[in-house]
């Protein structure tokens, strides 16, 4: 099959300022589970948004499944079968209620109201937020946010699952109602997290972003890591 995602020699940054990403090369394939780790401010979050289309890229090439991508419609086309979680749900979540955010990218699929709103409310009732359909999102605690942000990417069906800190400032409860969603899907994921507690249930390989790039991690995720505040690569304890 050919690959979800694949970056060659990418160069990416934000205007008047130093590069972030620099010659970067990053593969996800169909059924992987990638972690991505590093230290704050390392690119992460860039590099996501890269993937995207978010960021324009200076150099290097970018094939979302199989094709390149250079033009707002190619990445448009993309993304309705990317689900993208943003770092923060705030900025995910921007209509008058809980149903008609997650009824959005049905719609932009080209379903029709009814239906749209029918399988979104399949979907939050599927992730256990029955009653939630017409709450107003601002007013909803962190990890109802959280769950329903998931919802709105969920809803799409989407063949890949890029997460930009899924869990970071939620309860136990809510990282392990998010963990349990994530154990349950078939599909191919690339989890950004500073828990490494986390990435070690739901994914099943570790990465860094360091200088720029990718490096991969001779650790397995599901052997028991500790990384370091600050630190790129993660290590073993015995």
């Amino acid at each position: 099959m050919k690959e979800i995602i694949q970056l060659n020699g990418i160069t990416s940054g934000y205007p008047g300022r130093q590069d972030i990403l620099r010659e970067l090369d990053f593969t996800l394939r169909p059924g992987q589970r990638i972690g991505l780790i590093g230290p704050n401010g390392c690119g992460k979050s860039t590099l996501l948004h890269t993937i995207m289309g978010l960021v324009p890229i200076r150099s290097g090439t970018i094939r979302l499944f199989g094709r390149q991508v250079n033009t707002e419609a190619e990445f448009h086309d993309a993304r309705l079968r990317l689900g993208f979680l943003f770092q923060h749900a705030d900025d995910q979540l921007f209509s008058p209620s809980v149903l008609e955010d997650v009824a959005f990218g049905p719609l932009n699929q080209g379903l029709g109201r009814r239906e749209a709103l029918d399988k979104a409310m399949a979907t939050i009732t599927r992730l256990g937020l029955e009653g939630f359909e017409d709450r107003v999102p601002y007013k909803l605690s962190g990890g109802e946010k959280k769950l329903a942000a998931l919802a709105t990417i969920l809803v799409m069906e989407p063949d890949a699952l890029l997460l930009d800190e899924p869990t970071t400032g939620l309860d136990k409860d809510t990282k392990q109602r998010i963990l349990t969603i994530l154990q349950g899907l078939d599909i191919a994921c690339l989890v950004v997290s500073h828990e490494p507690d986390f990435l070690a249930e739901a994914t099943d390989t570790l990465v860094a972003l360091r200088d720029g790039q990718v490096v991969r991690s001779e650790a397995h995720a599901h052997t028991h890591v500790h990384i370091h505040e600050g630190g790129e690569e993660p290590h073993l304890h015995d």
